[in-house]
């Protein structure tokens, strides 16, 4: 939904997104020059270099989104939640930038855990105060509008009942119109249709229509070209929802392309910032674990070398990113190392399984030198958990949308395997089960979704009946 939608005064909205999007970088740097002030730093010797810095970091990389109408749709949890995630992801950029360009010794760590720690709390007091600003401002200007459906489908039902239950936004549904009658299509109790489409047009008139959408099929076009000359000349903002969306789509949105409008229909979620975001996430997580994790890779690595014959990692080819071919890294918990045509599956009573092995797989802790997998940019913390080569190759052929999985990097860990769809898939159903949840991911992901997966994953590392 485009702002359009929703306001009418545009000077307003972009005073208010300028105003959102200035708040953050103003208290950091405020936050900056009490803290040098504090440590008896001079401008030079702290603030003055990090401001430029700080500045590009919040307004290319942190900034939050310019749709004004999610951040009116926040709750205050939600909103802590959003900001703390700028903040973060600020601190792992600068100290990345710093690694990188060795200035990362040319300040006082004190005073840099100080301004870390003491920032998010105006911060946030800021954000909260500019939410309330701008809910008191723009929901009073755009006031109730008026909104009638060209259309009575599953489509339009569903988003008139978005429309509804967002009340915050004022935006009233008046009813639908449809050249069937009503009896044929089935009108749902909480939606009223009230003509055919011919009278649309009067009706936006008469009853000062202010939005109209307009979801009729893309095969009936003319309809469409008909209705849009009917309500020339009207002031009602007019949107087309195409029914495109009833088909079953990943990460869908809409662009333009050399000024070509399009639709994605299909696409990684982790385009433009969300990619940087993911990746930065991996990296200082990961580099963390691995530090908190050497010496349990010391006592692992020892205990799988006494255990049995073989090498301490076992490599296997798996499909990555874009279904290409990499090698992932696990310790060795079996007896053997299949990595041919056929690979067989480890079972709840697998004899190829080592104790040691049984243990390591029990726990998950045979998946940490995957962490370097992430290191090398094969895989991600939270993703599609890779398949060997062989299944992939046997069950791209049953399940439909099988490889779109592999629209982004595969994971440690998953949806699927926090849902409870880990383990042996011992049958097709269990494997489409594995692939709805990963096709969910992908549609619906965010870093907080990325967030609550890593806590599942370590709450369920000892309590998993499905890990063997």
């Amino acid at each position: 939904m485009t702002e359009p939608v929703l306001f009418q005064k545009s000077l307003l909205i972009a005073l208010m997104t300028a105003l959102q999007t200035v708040t953050a970088p103003i208290v950091a740097i405020a936050s900056l020059f009490i803290t040098s002030g504090y440590w008896h730093l001079s401008f030079v010797d702290f603030p003055g270099t990090l401001t430029v810095v700080i500045t590009l970091a919040f307004l290319v990389l942190v900034r939050p989104p310019l749709d004004v109408s999610k951040e009116l749709g926040l709750r205050h949890l939600r909103l802590v939640i959003a900001v703390m995630i700028r903040w973060i992801f600020l601190i792992g950029v600068l100290i990345a930038v710093g690694y990188a360009t060795h200035s990362l010794n040319a300040y006082p760590k004190v005073a840099l855990l100080t301004w870390f720690l003491f920032t998010p709390a105006p911060m946030l007091i800021a954000a909260i105060l500019v939410h309330g600003i701008m809910r008191g401002l723009l929901i009073a200007a755009a006031g109730n509008r008026h909104v009638i459906i060209a259309g009575y489908n599953a489509t339009s039902l569903d988003l008139a009942r978005r429309l509804q239950d967002k009340s915050v936004l004022h935006l009233k549904v008046e009813g639908f119109f449809d050249d069937r009658a009503a009896d044929r299509l089935d009108v749902a109790s909480d939606a009223r249709l009230l003509g055919r489409l011919t009278e649309l047009g009067p009706y936006t008139k008469q009853h000062a229509i202010d939005v109209i959408f307009i979801a009729l099929p893309m095969r009936h076009l003319k309809r469409v070209v008909d209705l849009l000359d009917d309500l020339r000349d009207t002031t009602a903002s007019i949107y087309y929802v195409p029914d495109i969306f009833v088909f079953d789509l990943i990460q869908a949105r809409s662009s333009e392309l050399l000024g070509i409008p399009v639709v994605a229909m299909c696409e990684t979620p982790f385009h433009g910032y969300r990619g940087v975001v993911k990746r930065v996430s991996d990296l200082t997580l990961t580099l963390g674990v691995l530090l908190l994790s050497s010496p349990i890779f010391l006592i692992v690595s020892l205990m799988v070398r006494l255990s049995s014959p073989g090498p301490i990692i076992f490599r296997q080819r798996r499909y990555g990113l874009d279904g290409r071919e990499i090698i992932v890294y696990k310790f060795r918990t079996m007896t053997v190392t299949e990595d041919g045509d056929q690979v067989r599956q480890a079972s709840k009573t697998d004899t190829r399984v080592t104790p040691v092995g049984a243990i390591l797989r029990r726990t998950s802790l045979d998946e940490l030198p995957q962490l370097f997998n992430v290191l090398q940019g094969r895989m991600s913390l939270v993703g599609p958990r890779p398949h060997a080569v062989a299944h992939n190759e046997l069950y791209r052929k049953l399940i439909k949308g099988y490889m779109v999985r592999h629209k982004v990097l595969p994971g440690i860990t998953g949806l699927a395997q926090v849902s409870g769809c880990r383990g042996e898939t011992a049958t097709l159903e269990a494997m489409e089960a594995r692939v709805k949840y990963d096709l969910d991911y992908l549609r619906h992901w965010s870093p907080m979704l990325d967030i609550k997966i890593l806590f599942k994953t370590a709450f369920k590392m000892f309590r998993d009946d499905q890990a063997y």
